[in-house]
């Protein structure tokens, strides 16, 4: 089984548990904390994935850096998953966590990158565009400051992209020209 695979499925069981507890929101903000801390920490990271480190050792750094931060279950799931041999699928863990958790709550995030940043107007009014086209429930904005884009913006949200670029323009415009269109 892929390492993606079984973190997907990790984070599906540990979803199912923590809504069984009354604790999914808790939990999600532990897998926030811990991918984030994984995510800058490359040294953890390379422990995690080490399979010479061993496993109590593990375990115990674990405990020292999330033991009084997280929820119980949180703490004996990231146990369980140590004590299995898996430690290396718990940064992989966290991501899909999150990711199901926002399906499953209807958060989406939109990636958009843009000239300038984006004043509060243009904010909400992309966040109501992306709400009303995909359905969901909350946004997440991301925002990108690209000054090479000249002005417009780039949308981005799952696989869908939408280029409302002047640079995407004009590029486009300068194909026409070359190919005798316009």
């Amino acid at each position: 089984m892929s390492e993606n695979k079984a973190a997907s499925r990790y984070a599906k069981s540990l979803i199912d548990l923590s809504t069984e507890q009354n604790a999914l929101e808790e939990i999600k903000n532990d897998m926030v904390l811990l991918e984030r801390v994984i995510n800058d920490n490359s040294e953890l990271e390379a422990i995690l994935k080490n399979p010479i480190v061993p496993l109590d050792k593990k375990a115990g750094i674990l405990e020292n850096i999330f033991g009084s931060k997280v929820h119980q279950v949180t703490k004996v799931f990231m146990k369980l998953v140590v004590s299995k041999g898996r430690s290396a699928i718990l940064f992989g863990t966290a991501k899909a966590f999150i990711a199901q958790y926002n399906f499953i709550k209807g958060i989406v995030t939109a990636d958009v990158t843009s000239a300038v940043e984006l004043t509060p107007a243009s904010r909400a009014e992309i966040v109501a565009i992306v709400k009303k086209e995909v359905g969901a429930n909350e946004v997440v904005v991301k925002e990108k400051v690209n000054s090479k884009l000249i002005g417009g913006f780039i949308l981005k949200v799952g696989d869908k992209q939408f280029d409302a670029s002047i640079s995407s323009g004009l590029n486009k415009l300068k194909k026409e020209f070359a190919q005798g269109i316009v």
